[in-house]
């Protein structure tokens, strides 16, 4: 077809993941690539009978238009059941209801990036987030990460050196793909830093909630004390990712700007699927389904770190989180993450390969494994054909290195 697109879609690549995702679609799979809930902890049966009550009884108001901002009710219990808990002071002037935490991802970069400008975001980064970046065509400058989260000093150095950046990027919280936390001081620091630069920090706190081990460490945004950090949130890591439920928390100057795109995007979320989330949260409470959630994950993540422990080659390294989704495997640097996972889906098991998010895609040698979709018995199978498979890799490197160093010592 000799169709003339915009220049921007030369920027917007299919997302590996979902691309991922049709190739594991067989049953025979076991699959840690995406970054999927584990169905089987919807509340289903609860939610049947929320949705037959709205349908009944408010069915003419839940299947019509309604406000841009969103469901007043689900943005109070927003507030009061995950925000104020969290150390976040505001109200509900202050939240837009977004399809997921994507869409706020996307109106982020409708809202802050022309071409040629800044993004400074962690290294590695989350593949969704970039891809919803790059339609608008930013650098990326990627600040590295250590134990405790983006480096600050780094990040500093990176404001100083460039003129136009217009957002910094950051997931505090079991960071996807890392697993990594940011530690309490840097998220005052950067909160600080948001202010001092007068640039915004796009906080993503999918995961938040998922805490497993020691105490929960209070937002970015609950230290903005200038209006800087904006922060996204969403229900679909606690609660059901189809319902596609997320929110945006900013100061109100900034958040009529995010109204007025949502206003030209879609005009509105799902107003079915506001009235039935605000009423089961009414009548059910969501911190105890949260905390059946973090139950099952933390024996999965435990599960697969101690057979990662057992079945992988010693001298690959990998992260153990405190929390989340994902834990993020380092392999030797000659080593290829996407060759690699051809072979691992011979064997029938599937990974993300990293190479994706790193934003100028400089690093092959990481991959992504999640924990909270398998089943205990599919996570320890799949981890024993995982390390089958780099036991090849780290074997024919020992073998090939005993035979150049027993040739070298031929020669001489």
């Amino acid at each position: 077809m000799n169709i003339k697109f915009a220049e921007r879609m030369s920027n917007i690549k299919a997302s590996e993941i979902r691309e991922l995702l049709k190739l594991t679609a067989e049953p025979e799979i076991i699959s840690f690539a995406g970054g999927l809930p584990a169905p089987e902890l919807f509340p289903k049966e609860k939610l049947a009978e929320v949705a037959k009550d709205v349908l009944t009884n408010e069915g003419a108001f839940a299947l019509q238009y309604a406000t841009t901002e969103g469901f007043n009710p689900l943005r109070k219990i927003i507030v009061e059941q995950r925000l104020a808990p969290a150390g976040i002071k505001c109200d509900i002037s202050n939240i837009m209801i977004t399809n997921g935490s994507q869409q706020g991802l996307e109106f982020s970069a409708k809202l802050f990036i022309n071409e040629g400008d800044v993004i400074l975001c962690e290294s590695p980064s989350y593949l969704g987030a970039l891809n919803a970046f790059k339609a608008y065509g930013p650098k990326f400058i990627e600040i590295p990460m250590d134990e405790n989260g983006m480096i600050i000093s780094e990040l500093e150095k990176a404001l100083k050196e460039n003129d136009n950046v217009k957002m910094i990027y950051t997931i505090p919280d079991f960071q996807n793909p890392s697993g990594i936390t940011m530690s309490l001081e840097r998220r005052k620091r950067l909160a600080e830093i948001a202010g001092n630069y007068e640039i915004p920090v796009i906080e993503d706190s999918p995961y938040g909630e998922l805490r497993y081990d020691n105490e929960k460490l209070p937002p970015i945004k609950s230290f903005d004390e200038k209006g800087y950090v904006v922060n996204l949130g969403t229900f679909s890591k606690t609660f059901c990712p189809g319902l596609r439920l997320g929110w945006i928390v900013a100061d109100k100057e900034i958040l009529q700007k995010y109204i007025m795109i949502k206003q030209g995007a879609d005009l509105q979320c799902n107003t079915l699927s506001q009235v039935i989330a605000a009423r089961y949260m009414e009548k059910y409470n969501l911190d105890e389904h949260i905390a059946s959630i973090v139950e099952v994950y933390r024996k999965r993540r435990d599960l697969m770190i101690e057979n990662m422990k057992l079945y992988f080659p010693k001298d690959v390294k990998f992260t153990i989180p405190e929390g989340g989704l994902f834990t993020w495997v380092e392999l030797r640097e000659d080593l290829d993450a996407a060759v690699i996972m051809q072979d691992a889906l011979k064997e029938k098991v599937a990974y993300v390969p990293g190479k994706s998010f790193f934003p100028n895609g400089e690093k092959s040698n990481y991959f992504r494994l999640n924990y909270s979709n398998m089943s205990e018995d599919k996570i320890v199978e799949g981890v024993k054909r995982l390390g089958k498979v780099l036991d090849k890799y780290y074997k024919f490197s020992c073998c090939s290195s005993l035979e150049e160093s027993a040739a070298a010592k031929d020669n001489n």
